[in-house]
């Protein structure tokens, strides 16, 4: 079922001790390994006794998925990816799902790690993306998107019932398929069961046989009765064999049911994304890395022409003091983003991780859902948003709480209020950013092309483009924004355009103090090429881009407000600007996924009992929309959902979110069906 905590508990570091230089958990009163030889035991527990050599060998699947109980140090994961390398098909991928209710802290994974030089390589690319893990999921990824790595941060409890291990409604499957996808082996470990008995009780077994399918396996380092009994009455067939080294025995063995795994690898899957911004390219990229052909649809010359044209484009979280689906997307999108970031060959004046300052004098730059411009929260309202939020016990490497003196110190001018600092944060250039993943092999891009009609066929999708030319491909994700209501399959979507408009103002001596970007109602960027970047105002349903003296002088206000040094500096100084649409939607988070007939969903509504798997299901057409102001932050994860979701991998978020994404929800409700909404990627 859904699972979408209303309070999750603050990310606590493990507390460790080192006797003789080896990790020791203080919370469980355990190693986290073999003190004899920590290595061997994960190649003779894990590796050998799931048979993962001779199945990867032999691997005629796309993606393979291991999951597992304890990240810890990270050392099952590192040699099952040593190993993937050394076995698997150049072509297939592996997914390696993790849970952690301690992580270690950065420090302390570097020194575990140190202890293993074979593996130094691995733990490098590890390290470089371990950080800011805050309650919740993380997809990491290695080897040109070969090897990811999904951290579910909390309680294995809590967040493997969240899991949407595979799409029963793939592309691939078809989505009344009754083949079942899941994960192919199990590492259970996470200390003793004596020394934590809470993770070793029925409702992680049963979570276990349902993301189990009939190949699939499992080990532990374990042999005690209450797991032994208890994964038998769970389904699995268990038996104990030798263990390694004073471990005298171990358990082992598979899922006994009659679930079978798809095994169809398509010989040529083709995509057609429409849209050349963020949205499209971002889509065009998560399927190009898992082998898809892609034709990327743009109308345009040249791509991020439309709102994703802006020449800076600022990189934080709005995050908020409650567990919302607003709040944990924000959250999760925000640490994808910047560690996709971080794959891309872009150019290193396209990029800054500067930090950046969300200034607690005012509401952000766009209002809360059900607001205007002018109905946001003032001091008093932020202030409690700023108290709730630090009181989530976030790391503080994904944010601190700092006073009006450090943030001046920060950013390097005078600043009147406290603020939320994002060490990480920054900004990027979108046209940049958007070249960057069309750059990725396998896309097509097809330019001067406007995308006129889609029509289903037997075997997937036909597209109409006015240079007469016609497409024909598996799947389809239409990421062409406000555009997407040209076509009959989404011209329902309830999206409407808002027009915001940037300033670019000449930097003067003072103002080249800036260090960092300033958010508040707007913001600043530092100088970059000779200018700041200032912005943007917010007017809904006005769909004129043209470039006004207003929206320069409401830019300015903004910026007297929240840092008067800046608007000193740079007031009178003549003004250049771009105006373009965002696409919003009703409750201020964007759509993302696959598509209903929304026709026949009004011509024959389902009972509220039906089955998610028996609505009427438009097979291969998805969508990436609706991303209003934060589509460089959200649009890169809802990519990779789609891409997942239509490859039959692990989805990146949990189920609650997803339904909550769904670009179906709003239709669903309108028709009563609330229930069906929120259990829309439960088990398909």
């Amino acid at each position: 079922m859904s699972q979408s905590p209303s309070s999750p508990e603050p990310t606590q570091d493990a507390q460790l001790d080192w006797p003789d230089g080896q990790p020791y958990s203080r919370q469980f009163g355990d190693v986290y390994f073999s003190r004899d030889d920590g290595l061997n035991e994960t190649r003779h527990v894990f590796l050998h006794h799931n048979a993962l050599a001779e199945r990867w060998q032999a691997l005629q699947q796309p993606h393979f998925t291991i999951a597992e109980t304890g990240f810890g140090t990270g050392l099952n994961f590192l040699c099952a990816w040593q190993l993937w390398r050394a076995q698997a098909p150049a072509s297939a991928r592996l997914h390696f799902i993790s849970t952690e209710r301690y992580p270690l802290s950065h420090d302390d994974l570097q020194q575990a790690l140190a202890l293993w030089p074979e593996l130094h390589s691995y733990s490098q690319a590890l390290l470089a993306q371990y950080q800011m893990l805050a309650p919740g999921w993380h997809r990491l990824q290695f080897d040109q998107g070969r090897v990811l790595l999904t951290l579910l941060i909390g309680d294995a409890l809590t967040t493997l019932p969240g899991l949407h291990a595979g799409g029963g409604s793939c592309v691939s499957a078809g989505l009344n398929s009754s083949l079942k996808f899941g994960i192919d082996a199990w590492f259970l470990d996470g200390f003793a069961p004596s020394r934590n008995p809470d993770l070793w009780q029925a409702p992680l077994f049963a979570q276990m046989a349902r993301l189990s399918h009939a190949g699939t396996t499992f080990a532990t380092f374990t042999s005690a009765g209450l797991v032994k009994r208890g994964l038998s009455e769970a389904g699995f067939s268990v038996r104990k064999v030798a263990g390694f080294g004073r471990k005298r025995e171990m358990l082992c063995g598979h899922y006994a049911a009659t679930t079978t795994v798809h095994n169809h690898t398509p010989s040529a899957r083709r995509a057609i994304v429409i849209g050349g911004g963020v949205s499209g390219t971002a889509s065009a990229h998560a399927l190009a890395l898992r082998g898809w052909q892609v034709t990327l649809i743009e109308r345009h010359a040249a791509l991020a022409q439309e709102a994703s044209g802006n020449p800076l484009g600022m990189l934080y979280p709005k995050l908020t003091g409650q567990d919302t689906p607003l709040g944990r997307l924000a959250l999760h999108a925000y640490t994808f983003t910047l560690r996709l970031l971080q794959t891309l060959n872009l150019p290193a004046d396209a990029h800054a991780r500067c930090g950046l300052l969300q200034l607690a004098h005012r509401g952000t730059q766009e209002p809360e859902p059900g607001q205007d411009k002018g109905q946001q929260p003032g001091n008093g309202k932020h202030q409690a948003r700023l108290d709730a939020i630090a009181a989530r016990g976030l790391p503080q490497t994904l944010v601190q709480r700092v006073d009006a003196a450090t943030a001046s110190h920060i950013a390097g001018i005078p600043l009147q209020h406290e603020a939320l600092y994002f060490p990480a944060a920054g900004w990027v250039d979108p046209a940049a950013l958007c070249t960057a993943l069309a750059a990725q092999p396998g896309i097509s891009t097809l330019t001067c092309s406007a995308a006129l009609a889609l029509h289903q066929t037997a075997d997937g999708w036909q597209l109409q483009t006015s240079t007469g030319v016609q497409l024909e491909a598996d799947m389809v994700v239409v990421a062409n924004a406000n555009d997407c209501k040209a076509f009959t399959q989404t011209a329902a979507l309830p999206l409407r355009p808002v027009r915001g408009q940037l300033s670019f103002v000449p930097a003067t001596e003072a103002s080249l103090a800036l260090k960092t970007v300033l958010c508040s109602d707007g913001y600043i960027s530092p100088a970059r090429a000779g200018y700041h970047c200032l912005g943007a105002t917010f007017v809904g349903y006005e769909t004129s881009t043209e470039v006004t003296e207003a929206d320069h002088l409401a830019n300015l206000d903004m910026l007297q407000r929240s840092a008067p040094v800046m608007h000193a500096a740079l007031a009178g100084k003549a003004m250049q600007g771009r105006a373009a649409l965002r696409c919003a939607s009703p409750d201020y988070l964007p759509l993302a996924g696959p598509m209903l007939d929304l026709a026949a969903l009004q011509c024959k509504v389902p009972r509220h009992s039906a089955h998610p798997s028996s609505l009427p299901w438009l097979q291969g057409l998805y969508v990436n929309v609706g991303q209003g102001s934060k589509g460089l932050i959200q649009a890169p994860l809802c990519a990779e959902w789609i891409a997942s979701h239509a490859s039959g991998e692990p989805a990146p978020m949990d189920t609650g979110l997803l339904a909550a994404l769904s670009p179906n929800r709003f239709a669903l409700r309108e028709l009563g069906l609330k229930r069906i909404t929120q259990h829309l990627h439960d088990e398909t």
